[in-house]
This record gives structure tokens, sequence and C-alpha cells, in this order.
């Protein structure tokens, strides 16, 4: 019987994209569902839209339309309670919307090319998994390449069975990469759902408590705010993320290198994916 040694170091990382790699704040979703849910005639706040983010677009919307109120404004615009039917009615309008959105909100986070390097330059390797489509993608892909990012595997919301917080996405990208075992490798996730998927999949899990779907600021507008305000807005985001099991939590991608090292330690010590309570790491910035 074959055994494995005990892994003492990052082998891959596994990125989401939006409010982890690309657009600060995870403003891109947020502008293409009050679009579609207003052009259905019917209202959806933001919070409610940021609720949900991270699972698969069609499992977004229909998590949305569940929600007694939103239920209800349905009822009361169409005169009938909402189906499936009409869940692939959103889904035509939201696709081309998302890829707009998406395109306009396509700039990476700053930090995220020189993370990217690092990785790169130690030897471990780049993969991605993202609750969009591949419409959805379709120009986000070429220009995070032109800004530097390249990850060797995206795999997209609708290829595999389930998406998160099944790990199936996960598990896809790491058997495309050739990766394991799993507890050699981490996933970094703006959103809770995403970190679930990572503690299913057996991997080391990084939530981002300020450029994400928690906070909800654009770079500008977080960056501005005091070290004081910056800590009160992700204190709730950290909460989540503990309760979802997050083996670390960092403020963004920027501080990606305090997380492989706290991660390459907990391994040194024997320490296992999940075992441990949730470390908030600070960065400079912090």
């Amino acid at each position: 019987m074959m055994t494995v040694a005990h892994p003492t170091s990052v082998t891959a990382v596994l990125f989401d994209w939006a409010g982890t790699m690309i657009d600060f704040g995870s403003r891109a979703p947020v502008m293409a569902m009050e679009r579609v849910f207003g052009q259905a005639g019917v209202l959806v706040e933001e919070a409610a839209i940021r609720r949900y983010m991270g699972k698969a677009k069609r499992e977004h919307v229909v998590a949305m339309l569940s929600e007694p109120e939103i239920a209800a404004r349905w009822r009361e615009a169409k005169g009938a309670d909402w189906t499936e039917a009409d869940v692939d009615a959103l889904m035509v309008l939201l696709e081309p919307a998302m890829q707009e959105c998406a395109g306009i909100c396509r700039d990476l986070i700053p930090g995220a090319v020189e993370t990217f390097a690092m990785l790169r330059a130690r030897g471990i390797r780049v993969g991605s998994t993202t609750g969009y489509t591949r419409t959805m993608m379709a120009e986000i892909i070429p220009a995070a390449a032109e800004q530097g990012y390249d990850p060797e595997v995206i795999v997209c919301a609708g290829e595999t069975a389930q998406g998160r917080p099944a790990p199936l996405m996960l598990w896809k990208a790491l058997v495309e990469m050739g990766m394991w075992p799993a507890g050699a490798c981490m996933a970094v996730d703006d959103a809770p759902v995403g970190v679930e998927a990572g503690r299913h999949a057996g991997m080391w899990t990084v939530g981002l408590g300020g450029s994400g779907n928690g906070v909800g600021l654009d770079h500008a507008t977080f960056t501005a705010l005091s070290k004081g305000e910056r800590e009160k807005r992700m204190a709730p985001v950290v909460a989540e993320f503990t309760a979802a099991g997050a083996d670390f939590v960092i403020e963004s991608v920027a501080d990606l290198d305090l997380a492989v090292a706290a991660v390459e330690q907990a391994m040194v010590r024997g320490e296992r994916p999940g075992a441990s309570q949730t470390r908030f790491l600070a960065g400079v910035a912090a």
C-alpha cells in the first residue's frame, strides 16, 4: 500500500475571480442583477443580491426569488408565483448583462499581479474557479491576461454537476492541474460559500475580508477609510468567514504571502486544514 508523506509546503493556490483577483468590491454581479430584475419590474436590494454571492448565477437567482419578500414582489408584478421557466428567462437576460458589467469591472485588484508573480516564482501552481459562466468570463479572461494574470486552469459555473458550496469545481481544477493531495493546496475566496467549498475539498482556506462582497466598497473608497473604520467594516465579514470555517482571513490578495507563510508553518506543525480556529492576518495596510 502506497503511503503519502505529510506535506510541509503549499503546492497550488486556487483563486476565485470577482472580489478576489478582479473587481474590488465585487460590483459587477450587483449591477447586472439590479438591471435584470428591474427589467422584470421587480425591485431587489443590493443586500439581497450580496447575500448569495459566490454561488453559480442560476442558483443565485433562485435563492433570491425564494426570499419571501422578493417572491411577493414577483407575484405582485407578474400575477403569479415564479417558476423555473421564469428563472430561464431571467438567465437569458443575465448572461449578456453579466458579460457587459463584468467587462466594465475587469481591473485586477491591487496586489493581484504581484501575488501571482510571487507564487509562480516559488513554484506554486495557480488555478481558479468562478461563479461566472464561461460566457460571462469571455472579456475578463483576456483582459486579466493583458494585466499580467493568467491562471493555468479556469473552471466556470455550469461545468460541474453542482456549484459552491460543493467542492466539485475545486476538485475539477485540481484534477486538470494534476495536483494532490488537496491538503497541500489553498482555496482563496471573498465569499463564505467559497470557503465552505474549500473546506469540503480538503484544502486550506483563506477568506478575503476587505476586497470582496462582504464590505462591497470599491478600492478607492475602501482605502480612504481610517484603519479603525476598515476594521469595523470587516468585523462582520471576518465573523462570517469564521462561521464558515476559514483557516485564515486577510484583507485582500495583496496579503496572500502572509497566508502562504502561515499555512506552511501550520503544515510543518502537522496541522490539517480546518483543524484550528480562524486567524486574521493583518498586512501592512491594516
